[in-house]
């Protein structure tokens, strides 16, 4: 007996040990070497098995926000609860207490099958989790749609789930020669993504469960590295930090705060990948529904989702340009923006009246400083109603308009998408004929949803229906024949509300209440916005909230395309957001000059209006604009604006390489060999040349710039210097912005003036900052600046420029014509 009973023990103790290496194998192995595992009992996580996971590695089993985790909370579902040391208390940012176990249950890939573009498979899970509704068979779907670009589907194959309605580049034939290999993980389910050239493991999903209910999807993958930019809009940092740091995506309208949602929702990001080698790849998730993304330091991410499908794409770049580029090639290239749009604008929230708008375009043009745009917010309309103007007040409206017209100047108004819904019938025309033609989101019992913005108790267009479409041009018709209008700033449209969903509030539902709730700022998906269950012609507000802003761009633009007007359609971001906004494509973006409603003190707006000269959109937003500072204020902002003005023909060009290629504007500082630069963001550049170093401290006459390797010039002087890779202390007066071209540039400019249309009536000039070898290239992209797709129907022209060295000191400018219509 006593022989038995040491055998035993001796049984359970090599039991143990096997049990311990493979879990610590199970959670190192990078590929299909992974373990083939049943899933588990439903049972408590051994210690043993628990105490092996790494903090860093440990994946939030309790993501509830608001929830004070406790062992009984966290061991109900089947999860190891150890109490960090590196964490305060349960359940906020920091390691989490309650972690998924090796073994927690998960999908297995019962088959796969080949296909002309890739492979399908099928996923089963036999076990329950602990969100309702589980959907236990998956379709997977592998597309290797070019050599440069992976998309991978997962997907229920019984129901019919919602997805986002945006037209996405359909693969015609699989590619031939991919960047990327593709690993399948049988059990649990993983996707295992390489680098074929570097071995690099771009993704990999077997880190943690994955998880597919109703209203609850998540998805977990290892990072290649800690450099992660992308995933907003977020007031943060241009690298984000991967320590504990969980961002929330759900299209909130909200001044600018730490750790919150905003008004826009990117679920794409760009990575730096480890190893000295400078490559670049990216992540898009092809999902319109509430989510949070967790960035933890394993490096790690995971996607949590309450809604969808999962339907990501994996970019191969290999630089970080290419990783652009090729996202952009699926959500869509940037619109070229009209010349003016590009010049210098003026705007303010209390005007007062047309003729106190009027005389601060007067002053400007008396002082001689640009301007190209006047603005005005919500303070025209009569009573805040859309397509209207105060018949007392702005009554002078339409003559200033025709004043700025006859001046080569351009006027943009503000619109909400709000319509009263309060006025006398037949007194306002926008309700009533939206009430008749059905174009209002709508309740589920089909009443119209009312909610309340600045007119008042206000009903929301359902942009998803094409009815929308032709009502707003209506609406827009009408108005622009009383005051011709140039463009539009359409604001409010996360869509906003002053009230929580509605005047009667919602109902009490699944999609009100799902069993996930993302870190929304006020907790409720109908926090200051619609109702999630409310009804639009494409699917509910739940799966269609953060896509309100873009579906009413969209109809704004198909009213471009009937010739009402040209647009100007803008977000305003802070000067680290800019160079993220540029990442998603979205390049004409600027923060408010000045700042928005306080006063601002005069070095502060003489410095911020350098740096906004800049900005790809630059626009004064606030009540002091250049005229209402001392004489030394008001020519340094004038000569950093005519400094703008002469480069107009580079950024004009980089634009158009936008629209065409999805470049960027405004790009970060990121050499992809230089991880010096990987987390600067108090220096950018204007495409791959033109070095901008602003002042961003107060009461200094100098600021530190960071100077990759290479040839710079001084973009004043002429002046060169090869930098190693290192600072240097820059004098910074106060009239002065420091500028710097890199080697082997040709920029375009032009004598400047004080409107775009004047001054691009004047000569132009190039600027070459010859290499050591004494080349150098440009180009310059040239149309009428108004006309709608001059470059897809050839009415334009495209010049490209190259600066060779023949002999010595002797060199000879080449001028190419490419294309001249």
């Amino acid at each position: 007996a006593t022989t038995a009973l040491i055998s035993l023990g001796s049984l359970l103790l090599l039991v143990c040990g096997l049990w311990l290496l493979v879990t610590i194998f199970w959670l190192h192995a990078p590929s299909n070497s992974l373990p083939h595992r049943a899933p588990p009992p439903r049972a408590l996580p051994e210690p043993q098995a628990c105490g092996v996971v790494p903090e860093a590695w440990r994946f939030d089993c309790y993501p509830e926000r608001g929830v004070v985790v406790t062992r009984e909370l966290c061991e109900a579902r089947n999860c190891c609860f150890i109490p960090a040391s590196s964490s305060s208390a349960p359940g906020r940012n920091g390691v989490p207490w309650c972690f998924y176990p090796p073994g927690f249950p998960s999908y297995s890939l019962v088959s796969v099958n080949a296909t002309e573009l890739g492979q399908t498979g099928t996923l089963v899970k036999t076990v329950k989790t602990y969100y309702p509704k589980d959907i236990l068979t998956l379709q997977l779907e592998l597309l290797y749609e070019t050599d440069h670009r992976l998309r991978v589907r997962i997907t229920d194959p019984s129901e019919s789930r919602f997805e986002v309605p945006i037209a996405v580049p359909k693969a015609t034939e699989k590619a031939s020669s991919p960047a990327y290999s593709v690993e399948l993980s049988k059990e649990p389910f993983g996707i295992i993504v390489k680098r074929t050239s570097t071995g690099a493991v771009l993704l990999n999903t077997t880190v943690a469960p994955l998880f597919y209910c109703d209203q609850f999807l998540q998805l977990s993958s290892s990072l290649s590295s800690q450099y992660v930019y992308g995933l907003g809009e977020h007031r943060s940092s241009f690298l984000h930090d991967i320590h504990w740091n969980t961002l929330t995506m759900w299209a909130r309208d909200v001044p600018p705060m730490e750790l919150t949602n905003l008004y826009g929702a990117h679920p794409f990001y760009l990575a730096m990948e480890e190893g000295g080698t400078g490559t670049a790849h990216g992540f898009f998730l092809l999902n319109s529904n509430a989510m949070d993304v967790a960035l933890q330091p394993g490096p790690a991410i995971t996607w949590r989702t309450i809604g969808g499908v999962l339907d990501f794409y994996v970019f191969l770049g290999p630089d970080p340009a290419s990783v652009i580029g090729q996202y952009l090639e699926v959500v869509g290239y940037p619109t070229m923006p009209v010349y003016w749009a590009l010049g210098y604008h003026l705007c303010r929230w209390g005007y007062g009246s047309s003729n106190a708008t009027w005389d601060v375009v007067k002053n400007m043009r008396n002082y001689g400083i640009p301007q190209d745009v006047q603005w005005n917010d919500i303070d025209y309309m009569d009573r805040s109603l859309d397509f209207t103007f105060d018949p007392a007040v702005f009554s002078t409206l339409p003559d200033m308009v025709k004043d700025l017209h006859s001046h080569g100047q351009r006027y943009v108004m503000m619109l909400d998408p709000g319509i009263s819904s309060v006025q006398p019938e037949g007194e306002y025309w926008p309700y009533d004929e939206g009430l008749r033609r059905g174009v209002f989101i709508n309740h589920t019992d089909g009443s119209t949803l009312i909610g309340k913005v600045w007119p008042g108790l206000t009903a929301f267009p359902d942009f998803s229906d094409h009815v929308t479409h032709e009502w707003w041009y209506d609406n827009l018709k009408r108005f622009h024949d009383k005051v011709p209008f140039d463009g539009l700033w359409i604001d409010m449209n996360e869509p906003s509300s002053f009230v929580d969903g509605s005047t009667v509030g919602c109902p009490d539902t699944e999609l009100e209440n799902p069993p996930y709730t993302p870190g929304i700022l006020g907790g409720l998906l109908r926090a200051k916005t619609l109702c999630a269950s409310a009804v639009q012609k494409t699917s509910s507000h739940y799966n269609m909230h953060s896509l309100y802003g873009l579906l009413e761009a969209k109809a704004s633009a198909w009213s471009v395309r009937h010739n009402v007007h040209t647009l100007s359609l803008t977000h305003f971001h802070f000067f680290r957001r800019m160079l993220t906004f540029n990442l998603f494509g979205v390049p004409l973006v600027g923060a408010d000059i000045c700042g928005f409603s306080e006063q601002t003190d005069e070095e502060l707006c003489v410095r911020w209006t350098q740096l906004g000269a800049f900005y790809p959109f630059t626009r004064n937003h606030n009540p002091q604009d250049p005229p209402a500072f001392s004489p030394l204020a008001r020519s340094a902002m004038k000569q950093s604006l005519l400094l703008r003005y002469s480069l107009f023909p580079l950024l004009y060009t980089l634009f158009h390489r936008a629209h065409t290629h999805g470049h960027t504007v405004a790009r970060p500082l990121l050499f992809p060999k230089d991880v010096r630069t990987y987390g600067i963001d108090r220096q950018f550049l204007w495409g791959k040349s033109l070095m901008v170093t602003p002042v961003l401290d107060p009461g200094v006459d100098y600021v530190v710039g960071y100077f990759p390797q290479g040839l710079w010039y001084d973009y004043y002087t002429g002046d060169s210097f090869r930098s190693k890779g290192e600072e240097l202390r820059l004098k910074a007066p106060l009239e002065h912005i420091n500028l710097h071209l890199r080697e082997g540039a040709v920029i375009p400019t032009q004598r400047p003036n004080t409107t775009l249309f004047v001054s691009s009536g004047q000569p132009l000039h190039l600027v070459s900052s010859l290499s050591e070898d004494g080349s150098a290239g440009g180009e310059l992209f040239w149309d009428d600046g108004e006309s709608i797709d001059t470059f897809e129907t050839d009415q334009y022209a495209h010049i490209v420029f190259t600066v060779v060295k023949v002999r010595s000191n002797h060199y000879r400018p080449v001028l190419f014509t490419v294309v001249k219509v």
